[in-house]
């Protein structure tokens, strides 16, 4: 089984600036909790192909992710896969970012979680989590953003 999990959030910064923040993914640690540790490769602007490989902690359990940028449209669209292999992973992931009359920007952020071997038994567990938490998560996407 496979879902997906959304929120959108109206984050008082123009799109550009939103857009540079969210594309680097070095800056996840400010919004996410899980992620305990994050690097980019290669070094440089992020760029189609750019790697994010992070230490995150789940359930009381450390794992390595891997997530490859496949679409990065400025100032509007930023895609990820996570290339990991997880019992769940974000099969597809991304922001889609709209600049609204006032400056403000609406972001939306998706993923797509799926589950793998034993994965299949708990990704129903996993998508439940993040759909409880989607909310709060937009609203953290938002603080760090107007804070940066």
């Amino acid at each position: 089984m496979a879902g997906q999990f959304e929120t959108s959030v109206i984050v008082n910064r123009p799109v550009e600036e939103v857009f540079a923040y969210l594309a680097d993914g070095r800056n996840d640690p400010e919004f996410s909790p899980r992620v305990q540790k994050i690097e980019r490769t290669p070094e440089g602007p992020t760029a189609v192909g750019t790697v994010f490989r992070s230490t995150v902690k789940d359930a009381g359990m450390k794992t390595g992710r891997q997530f490859r940028i496949n679409v990065l449209e400025p100032p509007r669209t930023v895609r990820w896969n996570e290339i990991s292999n997880n019992l769940v992973t974000a099969s597809e992931g991304g922001y889609d970012l709209e600049p609204l009359p006032d400056g403000s920007t609406r972001v939306r952020i998706y993923n797509v979680l799926e589950g793998h071997g034993l994965g299949k038994l708990i990704v129903g567990l996993a998508l439940s989590a993040a759909r409880r938490d989607a909310p709060d998560f937009g609203r953290r996407i938002k603080t760090a953003i107007e804070a940066h």
